[in-house]
């Protein structure tokens, strides 16, 4: 009987010792994360200053809640800032501009365009737009660091629907490997991109666009 009081004893002096130990490492390791986040940021934000252009491919997935469905799409994005265009190849294919004031959605199979104000309210429909802003992190947004590789950046101001977005950082020369976008209905967009180079030169052509004969522009 002694043996068991005498191990209870100790048991509850070990209780207290496993709550102090718990909360000093947790608090002493805050700092560190903090710092880490910052430093990611920092990375970022430098590589952007020395980025004139962007090209490459993606691979988007947008799960929609509601619906439990999950829809895929391929294409290509080019980024000249403050102007963009990313085309999606399928069956229903589309190419969406960005002229730095206007959006535009050039619906090709269907003969139409639909044009309106490009402001922070319209990155909840171009999430991929959300790539030629990543300059400007720390004004945009509070990041905190979600796992290795990983950024959690949530809007500082009303960014449209947007309520998260997820960066996979990369140590290649282009420093974002994919996003992820998590919208006030929980809804998922996930933007994989690929074969990312920067600083081609790209023609300011590309992002203008020329609508061919006897397509109908929808003003928004």
């Amino acid at each position: 009987m002694k043996t068991g009081k005498g191990y209870k004893a100790r048991g509850s002096r070990c209780k207290p010792l496993t709550i102090f130990l718990f909360y000093f490492f947790t608090f002493s390791l805050l700092p560190l994360a903090f710092c880490l986040a910052d430093d990611e940021v920092t990375r970022i934000q430098k590589a952007y200053e020395n980025i004139k252009d962007i090209k490459g491919s993606f691979i988007q997935k947008s799960y929609i809640k509601d619906l439990n469905r999950t829809d895929t799409y391929k294409g290509q994005f080019f980024i000249k800032s403050p102007k963009m265009r990313w085309e999606y190849k399928a069956d229903k294919p589309q190419i969406v501009y960005i002229t730095g004031d206007d959006i535009i959605i050039y619906q090709k199979k269907e003969k139409q365009a639909f044009k309106a104000r490009f402001d922070r309210a319209t990155y909840g429909q171009a999430p991929i737009a959300l790539l030629g802003g990543f300059g400007n992190i720390k004004n945009e947004f509070d990041v905190s660091i979600k796992s290795e590789q990983k950024l959690l950046l949530k809007p500082k101001k009303t960014m449209g629907n947007i309520v998260s977005v997820e960066i996979t950082t990369s140590s290649e020369e282009f420093p974002i490997e994919s996003l992820t976008i998590i919208d006030t209905l929980s809804n998922r967009i996930d933007i994989y991109l690929k074969d990312v180079k920067i600083n081609t030169e790209l023609k300011d052509r590309l992002f203008e666009f020329s609508p061919p004969e006897g397509v109908n522009i929808l003003q928004q």
